[in-house]
């Protein structure tokens, strides 16, 4: 009798069920705001915390880039409604971004990338910091960003073997070359539905369909949810709050991701 009375019952399985999948509902949501309106995040948040979860990193890379093939599908329409992409940009970043992405995934498969982490991590710490900087020091010269195909390349292959990075290493590196904040942010959003669908193709012939978990779930439905709503807060946002919080976030999540990978927490 009392074996039968410690059984957990068939009602507390699905709350604990739906209670799991809400946490990832809400970071899906939040996560996507952030990247929708500055440019970077989604990949890197998400895949932080599969990781933290116990999650394979190939699996948690596969599974943050199928849901990135919707979030960033709504989120790109999202900003070109409100006109907020450079179509020049967009055509020199999306096929090496694609290529890059390709080759990220396959070494991921078959290697372990993470000894490089903590160096990439450092770089985008100091970008971090040189934009925070060039934010308080409003405004800078805009020009138009003279390394955009090389850039595209390294952004899509540590996108995909680091589990997050197109973001943070493209509009970072852009802005640090001049470009306009709220076209950059578009535009590098939009060209990641490219990117993320190459990726999410080549983690499925190579993984298989266990890419699709409840994971997956949770976040695809945070994410689709919040993605309109960084575009318009990317249209919306002034430009010198909009290009200090990119510096802020990019700063505290490479510093997060240093201290992660030198096991300091």
């Amino acid at each position: 009798m009392r074996q039968a009375k410690d059984r957990p019952s068939p009602a507390r399985g699905i709350t604990a069920l739906f209670d799991t999948l809400l946490v990832f509902i809400l970071v899906g949501f939040t996560a996507q705001v952030v990247d929708g309106a500055l440019g970077m995040a989604f990949g890197v948040i998400s895949t932080t915390i599969l990781v933290s979860l116990g999650v394979p990193p190939v699996l948690a890379s596969a599974s943050v880039h199928a849901v990135e093939t919707a979030t960033t599908g709504v989120s790109g329409l999202s900003h070109l409604y409100h006109r907020n992409i450079d179509w020049r940009l967009f055509r020199r970043l999306a096929v090496p971004g694609v290529a890059g992405g390709i080759l990220g995934a396959y070494v991921l498969s078959s290697v372990d990338a993470s000894v490089a982490k903590p160096f990439i991590l450092t770089y985008l710490a100091v970008i971090g910091l040189v934009l925070t900087y060039r934010a308080l020091r409003w405004p800078p010269q805009i020009r138009e960003p003279k390394y955009v195909a090389p850039l595209g390349l390294a952004g899509g292959f540590l996108d995909a073997a680091g589990g997050g990075g197109w973001g943070p290493v493209v509009t970072s590196n852009l802005l640090l070359q001049g470009a306009s904040p709220r076209k950059t942010l578009g535009t590098v959003n939009s060209a990641e539905f490219f990117l993320a669908g190459a990726v999410s193709a080549t983690f499925l012939l190579s993984i298989g369909p266990e890419i699709l978990t409840q994971a997956t779930l949770g976040l695809l439905i945070g994410g689709v949810a919040a993605a309109p709503l960084g575009a318009y807060l990317a249209k919306r946002i002034p430009t010198k709050p909009l290009l200090l919080m990119v510096g802020v976030i990019l700063t505290l999540t490479s510093l997060y991701g240093i201290a992660r990978a030198l096991e300091w927490f």
